[in-house]
């Protein structure tokens, strides 16, 4: 899946200024339906009351026409006009621009439209006596251009102060978006093998969770590391031990001098094949382990299941030694896990018991009550002060010449601790030996 990038500035910028020159728009429309309903409501009052004035002087004047002020008119004057007329239907008064036909037929406010004469707003209105009719009449280009040169009033600041605003929205974006350019140059130039957190003189907080999480991810990546170069040079160190054993047996089965020295130099080098495989098996798994930060197809198992079936696989190395083996179930209920790892779990240590306690020992195996696994042998044990110790890699307890590879119990830990699994290591209840317990939360 290809990333599509994306200009965070660019971004913001049309949002911020797409949504003020919207609202902006919104706010000159709903002002010029405003300002448009008020200019009439103006003119309209203005209509009757100039209806009324006419019709209250007409009641004590007399008939004629109002003659032509010529250059002294008004520029809007020439768009209205009056018509005086009698109950009897004669024109008794009227302005210059009238003509002698009545302005409207209809009494109060009304409205004409026509190609030739224009759109015109109509006011009518009879007197108490019903002897004299008053009409005026208004031409809209009147009302229309105050609205417009209104309007232009409006607009014009606005567009004036949009480019003004966008450019101050693109000064305050590229000065705010400044710590995030810093930060960026500061990963883009940092050495590889730095790994210690990012620390800006200032940052905004809206990035705070991401500088979090890069250091967080920073940190992981610095143990991994850490962990790789020592597991490498632990691994390296182990490996060339019995290398150098096989080596000088190899040498030692070259000069045998008869076939006992030569079956005797093969069968250490057999010994130490054997503990190179399973050291190197051993690092295997623990290196497949150690990526892991969860349970990649986890399910429900049975744990008595699990162990029932390892102890089965371990049976002929028991009875080789010829142990008082017990194997006790308490119940135990399925827990969530993968059925692989458990297995290696339990089977680590299992072998650790079988391997430490000595021929006709006894070694039981006790599962539950509840999730819970204890095993328990009578060997040589540990010391309390070393059972911390031991649960690190390549950490061994020299005792009797098993020596193993040091990895085994921190196998079972890292295993233990993806599954939420609690150890601890007691005194064997047999007197003598270790007793290791394995238990989930019972929530569990």
């Amino acid at each position: 899946m290809n990333t599509r990038w994306f200009s965070l500035k660019h971004r913001l910028l049309v949002l911020l200024l797409g949504g003020v020159a919207v609202a902006w728009l919104i706010t000159l429309t709903l002002s010029y339906l405003d300002v448009h309903s008020e200019v009439d409501e103006l003119f309209d009052a203005q209509l009757a009351h100039s209806a009324q004035t006419l019709l209250a002087l007409a009641s004590h004047g007399e008939g004629g026409t109002i003659e032509d002020s010529g250059a002294l008119a008004h520029k809007y004057q020439t768009h209205l006009r009056f018509q005086i007329w009698s109950a009897a239907g004669e024109l008794v008064l009227r302005s210059s621009e009238a003509p002698m036909s009545p302005l409207t037929e209809r009494t109060g406010f009304s409205e004409t439209h026509s190609a030739e004469a224009g759109h015109w707003r109509h006011f009518s209105q009879w007197n108490s006596g019903h002897t004299l009719q008053v009409q005026v009449s208004e031409d809209h280009y009147v009302r229309d251009d105050l609205i417009g040169h209104v309007a232009w009033r409006m607009l014009v600041p606005a567009l004036l102060g949009l480019p003004l605003l966008s450019l101050w929205v693109w000064l305050a974006l590229r000065r705010g978006l400044q710590p995030l350019n810093g930060l960026a140059r500061q990963i883009a130039h940092r050495d590889p093998e730095r790994l210690e957190a990012l620390r800006p003189e200032q940052a905004p907080l809206e990035i705070q969770p991401l500088l979090d999480g890069l250091n967080r991810l920073f940190s992981r990546v610095e143990q991994a590391l850490d962990s790789e170069r020592q597991f490498t040079a632990n691994a390296a160190h182990e490996l060339r031990t019995p290398l150098a054993a096989l080596q000088a047996q190899f040498a030692v089965a070259r000069r045998a001098r008869n076939d006992a020295e030569r079956d005797q130099a093969l069968q250490q080098i057999q010994t130490g094949l054997d503990r190179a495989i399973h050291l190197v098996d051993q690092m295997l798994q623990l290196s497949r382990l150690d990526p892991e930060s969860r349970l990649p197809d986890a399910r429900e198992i049975k744990l008595t299941e699990v162990v029932k079936s390892v102890c089965a696989e371990l049976g002929p190395m028991i009875f080789a030694k010829d142990l008082d083996f017990d194997l006790e179930d308490q119940g135990a209920p399925s827990i969530h896990g993968r059925e692989d790892w458990l297995r290696v779990l339990v089977r680590n240590l299992l072998d650790n018991g079988i391997r430490y306690t000595p021929e006709g020992g006894r070694l039981q195996v006790v599962i539950g009550p509840g999730p819970r696994i204890v095993i328990s042998d009578s060997g040589p044990g540990i010391p309390p002060d070393k059972r911390d110790a031991v649960m690190q890699r390549f950490y061994r307890l020299d005792t009797d010449n098993r020596r193993g590879c040091g990895l085994g119990l921190a196998i079972v830990g890292r295993i233990a601790e993806l599954h939420g699994a609690h150890i601890q290591m007691d005194d064997s209840p047999f007197g003598q030996g270790l007793s290791v317990s394995l238990s989930w939360p019972a929530a569990r």
